[in-house]
């Protein structure tokens, strides 16, 4: 009757721990933004464009390291020009004339170069520094979004904060859990 008592029990547990691991994760599988296989990555095979002897090879840009190739595929300036716009738009460099009181206002005290590789080290470390528990490392379990949860803005409060001070919002969406009569 015991030995009964105890291999229900264990059952009861192994049940338990099968059932549990069939859960759903609330974090989105775009986080994960490397592949953990080892097959082939079908999406960085792209078609080029057949190769063409320019008439000029004085013309030719000098080649550097992750730029462009004139046979790399450009599916976005292929469909303005079909559509009958001008693809040399898509490759403009500088600041529109349109956004140079905006550029002047956003830059007016200074810009750091390299902003990208500052914020990355400082995301590195933020995340080591809170990396989950043990078990939540042990199984690789996404701690991102609680990581950074006291760090996150809250839409709804901020909306409400705008409206009180009479900035108008009239396409915000309203808040999921907030009953409107």
């Amino acid at each position: 009757m015991v030995a009964m008592r105890r291999f229900r029990m264990m059952a009861l547990i192994a049940a338990g721990l099968v059932l549990s691991a069939c859960g759903s994760d609330r974090n989105p599988e775009l986080l994960n933004i490397r592949s953990n296989t080892t097959t082939p990555d079908e999406f960085s095979i792209l078609p080029t464009k057949p190769l063409q002897a320019p008439e000029d090879f004085s013309a030719l840009p000098e080649p550097t390291p992750g730029g462009g190739n004139r046979v790399d595929p450009t599916p976005t300036a292929d469909a303005v020009a079909v559509l009958g716009g001008n693809p040399a738009a898509l490759t403009r460099s500088g600041v529109p004339a349109g956004d140079g009181a905006l550029f002047a206002h956003t830059t007016r005290y200074g810009v750091t170069p390299a902003i990208r590789t500052e914020l990355a080290q400082a995301d590195l470390e933020f995340r080591r520094a809170n990396d989950g528990r043990l078990l939540e490392r042990l199984f690789n379990v996404n701690v991102y979004f609680r990581a950074y949860e006291a760090l996150s803005l809250d839409q709804h409060a901020e909306l409400e904060r705008w409206r009180r001070v009479g900035v108008r919002t009239p396409s915000a969406p309203p808040d999921p859990e907030v009953e409107y009569e």
